[in-house]
């Protein structure tokens, strides 16, 4: 459930909202200001993320990296544990240990939604997985 909250804001950054706003399909003045604040917040507390857009909708993302989801998603399917898993998944996705904590810590304050990236990444993948071996049926 939202809360009011009364601001004031600049006339031309209320202007350069409400034009964003309009370019992003189903998209709000004040939901886009909502989502701004949140994800300015995040950015605050999590150094080293930034947010991008895809055909998936808004993600969180390691800077100059892969998304938060991807390097969780590889943590979790690693044997190793601890120390050696933030070094052995450094190495498999060419980042620096400290990107791979600085996308851990974004997963412990956020894992519902980092879980909801996983899940859908891998439906996706079963889905085309899917679609490849029917291909295959079809042309043996």
């Amino acid at each position: 459930m939202s809360t009011p909250l009364s601001i004031r804001f600049d006339p031309a950054i209320i202007e350069r909202l409400r034009r964003r706003a309009r370019a992003i399909p189903g998209s709000t003045p004040s939901g886009l200001a909502e989502r701004l604040v949140d994800e300015g917040l995040r950015l605050t507390e999590h150094q080293g993320i930034t947010f991008k857009d895809g055909p998936t909708g808004r993600r969180a993302a390691l800077l100059l990296g892969p998304d938060v989801w991807e390097v969780a998603k590889v943590i979790r399917e690693l044997d190793e544990r601890g120390e050696a898993a933030v070094t052995t998944a450094a190495e498999l996705l060419n980042l620096t240990p400290e990107q791979v904590r600085v996308a851990l810590r974004y997963y412990a304050a956020f894992p519902e939604e980092i879980e909801a990236e996983i899940a859908l990444a891998d439906e996706e993948s079963q889905a085309a997985e899917r679609s490849w071996r029917i291909q295959q049926r079809l042309l043996a």
